[in-house]
């Protein structure tokens, strides 16, 4: 389905240009809230208790418990 009123291609792209490049401190910082940091931050420790959960399932497994 498309969207309602889509923006014209010059809106989109004059919108994209316009954001300032961010740094790999900046992007690695700890802040607290709802911020872009913050939901990097979550998405790494989602990943790692993933795979943490996923190998101590494996090894029980592997182990005949």
């Amino acid at each position: 389905m498309a969207p309602a009123n889509p923006l014209p291609i010059e809106q989109v792209e004059t919108s994209l240009s316009d954001t300032e490049p961010v740094s790999q401190q900046e992007l690695n910082a700890w802040r607290r809230g709802f911020t872009p940091q913050a939901e990097i931050w979550n998405g790494r420790l989602a990943m790692l208790g993933l795979s943490v959960g996923l190998g101590v399932l494996l090894l029980v497994r592997l182990a005949g418990g």
